[in-house]
């Protein structure tokens, strides 16, 4: 066995485990926001563990470059995803005030509604 191998050994089951936490967060949390990060951050790290572990199982970097896009578009698109929804949803108060420790969003949504009129 390579150290490649041993490294691969390594990384895809850790990388499994990240998206099984981030799984059993998201049926577990309560509200919205809590399961939009549960879904977003432990699968986002289990996503890189799993490509880098599949990296060196290839034979050489050129064939790694397409694992390098996924993670370079997984890295982009999911936190503005994320942040997107999670300001639609408060907007439109889908989201549970009570679990919330620190609104920072209260205002600018006020002013928006009353620029809105």
């Amino acid at each position: 066995m390579t150290a490649a191998d041993w490294i691969t050994a390594v990384l895809l089951p850790l990388g499994a485990l990240f998206a099984l936490v981030g799984t059993v967060g998201l049926v577990r949390f309560p509200t919205l926001l809590g399961r939009m990060h549960a879904a977003t951050k432990p699968d986002t790290v289990g996503l890189f563990l799993l490509l880098l572990g599949a990296a060196f199982q290839l034979p050489d970097l050129r064939s790694a470059a397409p694992l390098a896009l996924v993670a370079l578009f997984q890295a982009v698109t999911v936190p503005v995803l994320t942040q997107t929804l999670g300001r639609v949803a408060y907007s439109r108060g889908e989201t549970d005030e009570e679990y919330l420790v620190t609104d920072e969003l209260a205002e600018a949504v006020e002013r928006a509604r009353k620029d809105a009129e």
